[in-house]
């Protein structure tokens, strides 16, 4: 498990991009790079980091479904993705 502050710091650079992403894309488009740097660090989308919603981690990131690996398989095994079940042959 993650700490809480990581998830926290995530959650918020998250919100900081929402919020200036329209700006940030109008002062590209007029090349206004003194103002972009301006803005907030974390609002800048390449600072963000995939992160499991519930046991936080990076690595092991399942895009698709939005957890992790091991997250993924707990749900999976418990019947909570629709459409997934474990292979046997």
């Amino acid at each position: 498990m993650a700490k809480k502050s990581w998830i926290a710091r995530e959650k918020k650079r998250r919100r900081l991009y929402e919020k200036y992403k329209d700006k940030r894309r109008k002062l590209k488009e007029e090349g206004k790079w003194t103002e972009l740097q301006k803005l907030p660090r974390d609002s800048s989308p390449v600072r963000q980091n995939n992160r499991c919603p519930i046991s936080g981690r990076t690595r092991g990131f399942m895009r698709e479904f939005g957890v992790s690996r091991i997250v993924f398989r707990e749900m999976a095994l418990e019947g909570k993705i629709p459409g997934v079940r474990k292979a046997s042959w």
